[in-house]
Formats: C-alpha cells, structure tokens, sequence
C-alpha cells in the first residue's frame, strides 16, 4: 500500500503507520546484542513478524586538532571480512551518559582525550532491522592520555587532514556509515 504523507508528519506513538507489538519472543540474549522476534499489529489490522535486534547505543567522535587533522582507526570487521577505515566509536555502558563515553572511548581507541566535546545529534544505523542509535560528537582538540584497550580489540589508530578523509569517503575508500555521517558533517561545518 503506497501512501504520500507530507514530511512534517509526527511519527511515532501517534504515527498512523504505528505497528502494535502484540507478543515478544527472544530468540538470542548476547553481551551485546538482543535478538527478538515481535509479532506486530499492522496499520490494516493484520498481523506480521519483525525480527529486531536489541542494542544500548555507542557514541562516535570526529576529533579534529588545530591543524584540521583527524583521528580515525583502522580495524578488522568480521563483517565485511577486511578492514575498514572508521571514526572513533563504542559501545555505550548500562546508564551512561553518551558525553562521558566519548572521553574513555576516544583515549581507549586512539589514546587521546578530547578537549572541547560537542553533540553533532545522532542516526539509527538500519532501523529496519535493529534499535542501536549511535550519539555523534564533534572533538576540537585533543591531547595525549592513553587507556588500554579492550583486551578483543586491535586498533591501528591514524591521523590524517580531515579533508584526505573527506576525499576517502567520495573515492568509497571510507564505507561505514556512522563515519561517512559524522566526517561529512564535519566538513560542511568547518568549511571543508
């Protein structure tokens, strides 16, 4: 069924697309990722099946110094088999603030903590299919004070000018998304 709705439309609890969650089955409780299967109430009245993964939230952060240099890590991701080019990023503790989590993730990933720490707002990553919403922030300065890393993650930590990254992301040499948002958000703010 194809219907247009102007953009203005509010969505959500009163959304006339809302579907009903009318029972729950978890399938797979992991450290990180809940995987549940809701059986919803459609807006015709019908009844279909929505696989959905579970997911507390991480946080992102371009951190740009005085030069226009920009940390990034390099790092292998099973799922696309290679190694990908990414933002600094993590996975947000039970109750934690999303600012705080910039620091501790930012120092543990590329052993810098950032000076002056503001919100660039936020994206789900596939609301089709999982609840995870990644908090952006935008890093001007930073200075050295590393953490250890997480004993499972191997992080080669780069520095590069924001706008070679910005040039990685058009070549397609830069193809996680939460990257691609954040570093383009970047450069449009600081004139990039």
């Amino acid at each position: 069924m194809y219907r247009l709705f102007h953009l203005g439309k509010q969505v959500g609890k009163t959304s006339i697309m809302r579907e009903d969650i009318l029972s729950t089955e978890t399938i797979f409780d992991g450290r990180i990722v809940h995987l549940k299967v809701h059986t919803v109430r459609l807006p015709d009245g019908n009844e279909s099946k929505r696989e959905l993964i579970h997911h507390q939230g991480a946080v992102a952060i371009v951190a740009v110094d005085q030069y226009q240099h920009v940390l990034l890590v390099k790092q292998f991701r099973l799922g696309t088999n290679d190694d990908t080019i990414e933002i600094p990023a993590g996975i947000l503790e039970p109750n934690e603030d999303p600012q705080a989590a910039v620091a501790r993730e930012l120092r543990e990933e590329t052993g810098y903590r950032p000076l002056n720490v503001e919100s660039l707002g936020g994206m789900y990553v596939a609301p089709g299919y999982t609840t995870e919403y990644i908090h952006l922030y935008y890093a001007s300065g930073y200075e050295k004070a590393p953490l250890e890393q997480d004993a499972d993650e191997f992080v080669e930590a780069l520095r590069i000018p924001l706008k070679d990254a910005v040039a990685m992301v058009e070549r397609g040499e830069i193809v996680e998304g939460k990257s691609i948002v954040a570093l383009l958000k970047i450069a449009r703010k600081l004139g990039i």
